[in-house]
């Protein structure tokens, strides 16, 4: 079966349309953005998400702003996601998340 290529939202870059990750920019989501929490598609805009009702408009970590809760911060450009530690997983997440979405571990955050 052919396999036909897409561009990736967040580059532009044309990759596998059944890819889950970027090989240009790293994007967990290429085509799409989902929930940090549930990983459920979201649209840009929306204040809450419609499955876990989760805040999707959040401070930036760094710069204090507030910025939609996707891979990297609107307005300064700092990454909102930390690897989970466990080493057998390493799966990249969203800075609030209490467990990792990949294998349910509990997240100890870097950040202040």
């Amino acid at each position: 079966m052919a396999s036909y290529k897409r561009p990736c939202i967040h580059c532009g870059a044309y990759i596998e349309s059944d890819c889950r990750f970027c090989s240009s920019c790293q994007s967990g989501s290429p085509f799409g953005v989902l929930c940090p929490t549930c990983l459920r598609p979201i649209e840009r805009g929306q204040p809450l998400c419609s499955c876990c009702g989760r805040a999707l408009y959040i401070p930036c970590p760094d710069c204090g702003k507030p910025t939609f809760a996707g891979e990297k911060c609107e307005q300064c450009g700092a990454s909102l996601m930390i690897r989970c530690r466990n080493p057998r997983c390493g799966a990249q997440q969203f800075f609030e998340n209490v467990k990792c979405t990949a294998c349910g571990k509990k997240i100890k955050s870097n950040r202040k």
